[in-house]
């Protein structure tokens, strides 16, 4: 009698996995690929140096989290596209990469600026 409950308990599961199985390749199936194209590569690569600045939540930890070293780097990423593909770029696209610049950097400016006071302050409290 128990032999049978077991097995009408596994086949149970093996139809609800059977089940979820085929809702997830059919979802995978109704959504177009994202059309990669330079714009969105410079866009993740922006949207990368604010979370680094802790000016957007990273989507791994859910937290806003600032490291201005992986900020920076992003930047001279960057950087480095915006020299590399001077005279290739449509306007668009040139536009999108000189706006992100500007953008990033002066949020670290201001992220730099702000951890210097920070300090400056907390050891001038100090020498009180």
């Amino acid at each position: 009698m128990e032999d049978k409950k077991e097995k009408k308990e596994e086949e149970k599961i093996e139809e609800t996995k059977d089940k979820e199985e085929k809702g997830e390749q059919k979802s995978q199936q109704e959504m177009p690929p994202l059309e990669i194209n330079f714009a969105l590569f410079i866009s993740s690569m922006g949207m990368q140096a604010l979370m680094h600045l802790g000016e957007i939540t990273n989507p791994v930890t859910n937290k806003k989290e600032q490291d201005l070293k992986q900020a920076k780097q992003s930047i001279n990423i960057l950087e480095i596209l915006e020299k590399k593909t001077k005279g290739n770029l449509d306007k668009n696209e040139e536009q999108i990469l000189k706006n992100l610049l500007y953008e990033v950097r002066m949020k670290y400016v201001e992220k730099v600026k702000g951890d210097r006071g920070k300090v400056k302050g907390e050891s001038k409290k100090e020498g009180i």
